[in-house]
């Protein structure tokens, strides 16, 4: 890093940027967004440690363009070092503090093509969460009615279709209208996510490095896409090692060492990702279960159907999220392809 690092604290209408030089704060001052981008483009090239918050990536990548070394910092480790009540100024600084702590951890961003694909998956996740609870709240008004219908989205469609045009189940032309309403809604949600499907495949299916990361047990679309999100360009720096990584997931066990003795406690559920540790482990599950059916073709799959009888095919699950973890890092850091080992005739 540079001998001058300076401090960005963002905000929608306000920027403030704390510059420290020689062990000495040289100035703390407030920049509207232009300004900023002008000061990135007209002063040499130094140090600026932006606060992770919604516009960061965005600033990040100015900052990388004008030629300076721009890398982000946990909002929580800056609440941590701020001394004073909350304000731009003291956030500013403490951000500057942040960065001049040993062995700090830098938080790794994203680049424009991870944050548009980040967008599909976000805005992929929404339509689900809307369309489950139209169908779950449907299917309970109309119960309330005693007109019951499948849960199955296959059908639930025709089964409202049926319901509005039959004459003798008593329903006013208001409720019909309401129905019929609520019907094209859930049509609409449902297309939605296929056409959310349709963009990330085409994307996975274009993408060199999420092609890599599709040959891995138990990696499809969504997961080959959820670890290049994680794991790819910009975020690859934040690790050290692959194990980093699935810890950071929250693929291994949670350690509680003290006094040179090593205390490793159960893997737990909470981590930072945990959507991300879910849909792994339910891939992985998957793939366990297929593996589970036939013989072993490769040395991965001998070892995880030994694991399989020895703990139960939930922990194996587990450990093949884990192991995948290790591999994808592998793969997108060393650059190579994945091949299986196959087993000798």
């Amino acid at each position: 890093m540079h001998s001058t690092r300076v401090g960005v604290d963002l905000a929608k209408d306000v920027i403030q940027v704390c510059v420290y030089k020689r062990k000495k704060v040289q100035s703390n001052i407030e920049m509207t967004p232009e300004e900023f981008l002008c000061w990135l483009n007209t002063n040499k090239p130094v140090s600026i440690i932006f606060e992770a918050c919604s516009t960061s990536n965005y600033w990040k990548q100015k900052a990388i363009q004008a030629g300076h070394d721009a890398r982000l910092i946990s909002a929580k480790l800056v609440s941590v070092v701020r001394q004073n009540q909350k304000t731009d100024k003291n956030d500013a600084l403490a951000i500057v503090q942040a960065a001049l702590l040993p062995d700090v951890t830098f938080i790794g961003g994203k680049t424009v093509e991870q944050q548009q694909l980040q967008c599909i998956k976000r805005l992929r996740e929404l339509a689900i969460k809307h369309r489950d609870a139209s169908q779950n709240q449907i299917v309970a008004l109309l119960s309330e009615l005693n007109l019951r219908i499948s849960k199955s989205r296959g059908s639930i469609v025709r089964s409202l279709e049926g319901i509005l045009e039959d004459a003798s189940n008593g329903l006013s032309l208001e409720c019909r209208a309401a129905i019929s309403t609520a019907k094209e809604q859930f049509s609409s949600l449902v297309d939605a996510v296929k056409r959310y499907d349709d963009c990330l495949e085409k994307t996975a299916s274009m993408h060199p490095d999420c092609k890599k990361l599709l040959k891995l047990e138990g990696v499809g679309t969504l997961n080959a896409i959820n670890l290049y999100l994680a794991l790819g360009c910009a975020e690859i720096g934040a690790f050290s090692k692959g194990k980093d990584a699935s810890a950071c997931i929250g693929l291994t066990p949670v350690q509680r060492s003290s006094g040179g003795v090593v205390k490793l406690g159960s893997i737990g559920k909470f981590s930072r990702n945990s959507a991300l540790r879910s849909q792994l482990v339910c891939g992985a599950m998957a793939a366990v279960i297929q593996i589970a059916k036939r013989e072993a073709k490769t040395q991965k799959e001998v070892w995880l159907k030994a694991l399989v009888e020895r703990r139960g095919k939930k922990c194996a699950a587990v450990a093949l999220a884990n192991k995948t973890v290790r591999t994808a890092y592998a793969l997108l850091t060393q650059g190579t392809e994945y091949k299986a080992e196959l087993l000798t005739a």
